[in-house]
């Protein structure tokens, strides 16, 4: 048995329970928590361990920025007269910077600064759905009183995208994209026995990093999702063959099952809707920030209000309530009424 804290160990006698036991914040750009998942039989927490481990490097999203434009440049390895950092050193201290942000549309963002001065991830103008973590990492210093006029390129999306390398036009240069949040996954096993000692089970513990711009706990609830997700087909799969099957039925059973269907499909859904962030909306920053005022965090949340509540509340305008109308008609077919 390893050797672990005792208080970790749970009763083998019940469902398994997911708990963070640790959590801390190592420094603005790195974030760290560690979690228990058990009692799990023999074989399930490596099952579960590789799932989440691949679900987390890969479908957690990040936003960073993908590309850059500068004047008159027309090499990534030229310097520019005043600034002591080439355009090559200043791409890969971009593509350091940590940023956080709500929309999954491509946006733009600038610096322009006159020098001397160091110049840091707190110089650029972001959009205002955009925030940065770290205001001052390192983008570049200039030496002269000189302008540096730089335009990037910020979007969010996850796992990696390689730059294209001939893609050098105009000024424009793409940057080796690493949108992941998460920086690094480790996962170990642990076997113990109940306390008389007939049955062995298993513990799973979790070590998550983050850049700082997603907790851990999130990124766990939204790499969940995105497994859950990648097996929905399988799932849809059978449920289409009941419904074949039961189509040959007698007609009284057909309505009875019909009916059954209808209920454990909301009943799916209304589940569904409490795990579904109202971030899937991908409303505009006033929207969002209003939502969340009003403890509002899930789809599920927003569907205690109807179309008048809504309506009604002070501070949330006309154009606010339409776009979240036509967010949830546009995503999820909900209609408010």
């Amino acid at each position: 048995m390893s050797n672990l804290d005792f208080d970790l160990i749970p009763p083998t006698g019940r469902p398994p329970v997911w708990r963070c036991v640790e959590s801390k914040v190592e420094s603005e750009r790195l974030l760290y928590s560690r979690f228990v998942l058990s009692p799990l039989k023999v074989g399930q927490a490596n099952t579960i361990g590789l799932v989440m481990r691949r679900a987390l490097l890969g479908e957690v999203k990040g936003t960073c920025i993908t590309c850059a434009r500068f004047e008159n440049i027309t090499h990534e390895y030229s310097t520019m007269d005043g600034i002591q950092e080439s355009v090559h050193d200043i791409l890969i201290n971009s593509k350091e910077i940590v940023l956080k942000s709500e929309s999954s549309e491509a946006q733009k963002a600038f610096i322009s600064i006159v020098g001397p001065r160091r110049v840091t991830a707190q110089d650029i103008e972001l959009p205002t759905s955009v925030e940065v973590i770290d205001p001052i990492q390192h983008i570049a210093t200039i030496t002269k009183k000189i302008k540096l006029n730089i335009e990037l390129k910020i979007e969010r999306d996850s796992g990696y995208r390689r730059r294209d390398i001939g893609e050098y036009k105009d000024g424009n240069f793409t940057v080796d994209a690493v949108f992941t949040p998460i920086r690094s996954v480790n996962y170990s096993i642990h076997c113990f026995e109940s306390y008389d000692k007939s049955i062995i089970k298993e513990m799973l513990l979790y070590e998550i990093r983050s850049n700082g711009s997603i907790t851990p706990e999130k990124a766990i609830y939204e790499a969940s999702w995105s497994s859950i997700n990648l097996f929905l087909p399988f799932i849809q799969a059978e449920k289409k063959k009941e419904d074949l099957e039961e189509e040959d039925a007698l007609e009284s059973d057909v309505l009875h099952s019909s009916s059954a269907s209808i209920v454990v499909d909301q009943m799916a859904k209304e589940v569904t809707f409490q795990h579904i962030f109202i971030e899937q909306l991908e409303l505009s920053p006033k929207a969002y920030k209003f939502l969340k005022k009003i403890n509002v965090h899930t789809i599920s949340d927003l569907l205690e209000y109807s179309q008048d509540d809504l309506m009604k509340m002070k501070n949330f305008g006309k154009k606010s309530v339409e776009q979240v109308l036509e967010a949830l008609q546009k995503r999820f077919e909900i209609r408010l009424h």
